[in-house]
């Protein structure tokens, strides 16, 4: 079992390409997404909107090859050639709504026009998916479709300010598709929440996807035999799936509450009351999940865009955090100052974090790597804090080690080591010697006949 085994996520609030990547691509003269960034996602659309059902079908074989081609160019003119040769191909509506589209607007509307046909053809698929296994395989190419479209439209209203209605899209398809969770649509909910300000709503999704403390903790029993088989340390929180925007989400709902009051000054005097106690330990639970986090937050690091693919606990996940949720901890009066004052501190309670954790499997250890994969050449990955030993520490160390050397070879070898040390006093004195020359030719000798008398 490989419980640091470095698994890449579908990043659930990834950009348009046309009408936001390539804007950055314009006016920075920079690629924003990397050659395997993309790769993945050609990945991930030719096994969601293409299936073996599909074959035989030029259309969809025209998008099968479309996916992987790396001309942007080449990629929109084989998606409308797929829609001569067949108008409802709704695989070629999304390539051109996320490619062609250069506004939020327009792609919003090629995904309605998409969305038309991928709901007929989910309701003729709904109906046959159990006369065979093919049927089957469809139908659930069409589900992937209905979903695909259904949260990028709400994506879209989010973006365009419509966040009521983006909210109620979301909401209803958790609930039409709730076993669905490839796209965590969750996260995109919990987003968009939080920029309405309804934080009791925020706080009620977060209770169904991060669990309560009893919930918490009947799952971890149920755990504990196996986790001391592999030797870790059991806890409630370990076997929960997580990511930044759970953590840290839940860690501004507690810091909400006490941060607009909060005074390290003060509280270093009568202690942290429970409220700021949770809220701090919050923060800590947070920070150990994903500790790039906080520099993006607190912009001690500057942020780029969001890659299409996420490493869950790595720089690429906080990117993808910090992106759109900055303004929201802006927004609480005093959370950035809390989270400033109280982050680091995650860091003394876990002295080894790549060999044992505290709340969380041990940090992995491939996250670098992978990071550097998904993430482009101009940014500098963000790797786990090393603690920096203080010092008055390393000067010791190296004065003990450096008298432990000279014992040592003064004892070997006395007579070289004599002669060496005469030279280097010798050394040392000359320049006291070419000083004192100075001074008694500069001041007259009865004055230093009268000190050397004092």
């Amino acid at each position: 079992m490989m419980l640091t085994e470095c698994k890449v996520w579908r990043n659930a609030l990834s950009l348009f390409r046309g009408s936001e990547y390539n804007r950055f691509l314009w006016t920075a003269r920079k690629e924003p997404l990397t050659y395997y960034d993309m790769n993945l996602s050609a990945q991930d659309h030719q096994t969601f909107f293409i299936c073996e059902a599909d074959a035989g079908k030029p259309e969809y074989e025209i998008m099968q090859t479309a996916w992987r081609e790396r001309d942007p160019l080449q990629r929109i003119k084989a998606a409308h050639d797929a829609l001569t040769k067949n108008p409802e191909c709704t695989p070629a509506y999304i390539l051109l709504a996320e490619e062609e589209a250069s506004t939020i607007v327009e792609s919003e509307k090629l995904f309605k026009q998409a969305l038309k046909v991928a709901e007929g053809n989910y309701r003729r698929s709904q109906q046959l998916q159990h006369l065979s296994p093919m049927q089957e395989a469809l139908h659930r190419r069409d589900t992937n479709v209905l979903v695909y479209l259904k949260r990028r439209l709400a994506m879209c209203a989010r973006k365009l300010g419509k966040l009521r209605e983006a909210v109620k899209m979301m909401r209803d398809l958790m609930k039409e598709f709730p076993m669905l969770n490839v796209f965590n649509i969750h996260e995109n909910l919990i987003e968009a929440l939080l920029e309405m300000q309804c934080y009791a709503d925020v706080q009620a999704v977060l209770a169904k996807y991060d669990g309560s403390i009893k919930e918490r903790f009947y799952i971890a029993i149920s755990y504990t035999h196996k986790a001391v088989q592999h030797g870790l340390r059991w806890c409630p929180d370990i076997n929960l799936p997580k990511s930044a925007t759970i953590c840290y989400t839940a860690a501004l709902l507690k810091a909400r509450g006490v941060s607009d009051k909060f005074s390290p000054d003060v509280a270093s005097k009568r202690g942290l009351s429970t409220a700021e106690m949770n809220a701090v330990e919050a923060i800590h639970r947070a920070v150990e999940f994903n500790p790039h986090v906080p520099k993006y937050l607190l912009e001690m690091k500057s942020l780029i865009l969001p890659p299409e693919h996420i490493l869950k606990r790595g720089d690429s996940e906080a990117i993808a955090y910090a992106f759109f949720h900055l303004p929201h901890w802006k927004r609480v009066e005093g959370a950035l100052n809390l989270l400033h004052c109280t982050w680091e501190g995650t860091f003394r309670m876990i002295p080894y974090p790549l060999e044992k954790g505290h709340l969380f499997y041990p940090y992995p250890t491939c996250t670098e790597s992978t990071d550097r994969e998904l993430l482009p050449a101009f940014h500098e990955v963000s790797v786990y804090p090393k603690k920096e030993l203080p010092f008055f520490i390393l000067f010791t160390a190296g004065l003990c080690s450096l008298t432990a050397l000279l014992a040592l070879l003064t004892h070997q070898y006395p007579e070289p080591m004599g002669v060496l040390a005469r030279t280097v006093v010798s050394w040392l004195s000359l320049p006291v010697s070419f000083l004192l020359d100075k001074v008694e030719a500069v001041l007259p000798s009865s004055l230093l006949h009268q000190l050397s008398r004092i």
